[in-house]
């Protein structure tokens, strides 16, 4: 096959959407709320990672839902990924020509702020949405990652796991015919490509034992494992207070732990652009960008 060269766009967009500038008032709430806080655990959302560079899904005008209004995206599903190879050929195809750019962002001064909350021993525990690897980037070592990590591939027969970039060089073997310019990511590193290009692309089965290959990520549809889930539910109830930021609490498995923390009677902060489902339980709610904020406080 001829050599097809991908020229994708590579137009920076602004991810972050439209807000206001904090307040004098919720600086001093803030700080106050971490100064009384000695167990502090952190739930962390997509909107926290838009300063780095990655779109989130649900952000007025610069979410990747409300970019996509005329072409509804919907994000791949455990049991299609399972069920259909056309879909895995289409979800590594656009994984795989996303990987370079995603791979490389770098986490931003809330991750940052928050490794230093960790290193000053009042953050206990921080939980993330996210599968971008910021927080460990930022050399945070408490972290939770609740969906799992695009940044490791398992076998989800034998359970195998392999680093990310290892086997982007194998798909890259596998591909050599398609070359890669830098690309705009979706919020989970994957890009947009002509279906036309699905099925020339080949994908491995794991070479263990001829199981299917997946990001080592909780898909739509999927089910957080048992034991990470009790991991979860055990620095809720160990920790005093909860500070979320950066998501709309939208899915429900990041939600529960805001119900739990409310259910235990732990102090709860939000930050987040826009509205939360979760407002109505937290004793402060601040509308603004944690990357403002938090480095005046941490």
């Amino acid at each position: 096959m001829a050599s097809l060269f991908l020229k994708l766009s590579s137009q920076r967009f602004h991810c972050v959407p439209k807000h206001s500038p904090v307040s004098d008032y919720d600086v001093k709430n803030l700080s106050e709320f971490i100064y009384n806080s000695e167990k502090l655990l952190v739930l962390t959302g997509a909107g926290i990672s838009t300063e780095s560079g990655i779109p989130d899904y649900r952000s007025e005008e610069v979410g990747l839902y409300s970019r996509k209004r005329l072409i509804p995206y919907r994000p791949v599903q455990h049991s299609e990924f399972v069920s259909d190879s056309l879909i895995r050929q289409r979800y590594w195809l656009r994984n795989y020509i996303g990987w370079p750019t995603f791979s490389k962002k770098k986490p931003n001064i809330t991750h940052l702020s928050l490794t230093r909350l960790e290193v000053k021993k009042k953050l206990v525990c921080i939980i993330t949405q996210n599968v971008d690897n910021l927080h460990f980037k930022a050399e945070s070592k408490n972290v939770i990652e609740l969906h799992g990590t695009a940044f490791k591939v398992k076998c989800l027969n034998c359970g195998m796991i392999t680093d990310r970039e290892v086997f982007q060089d194998t798909l890259r073997k596998l591909n050599s015919e398609i070359l890669i310019e830098n690309c705009v990511t979706n919020p989970d590193g994957d890009v947009d490509v002509d279906e036309s290009l699905e099925k020339q692309f080949t994908v491995p089965d794991c070479h263990n034992c001829g199981g299917i290959l997946q990001p080592d990520i909780v898909f739509f549809g999927g089910n957080i494992p048992k034991e990470r889930h009790a991991y979860v539910e055990k620095n809720v109830d160990d920790c005093d207070s909860l500070l979320v930021l950066g998501t709309s609490l939208s899915v429900f498995s990041s939600y529960r732990i805001l119900l739990r923390a409310h259910e235990r009677n732990k102090s709860i902060a939000i930050i987040n652009i826009g509205s939360t489902r979760g407002e109505k339980f937290a004793s402060l709610k601040i509308n603004g960008r944690c990357g403002e904020i938090l480095p005046l406080v941490c």
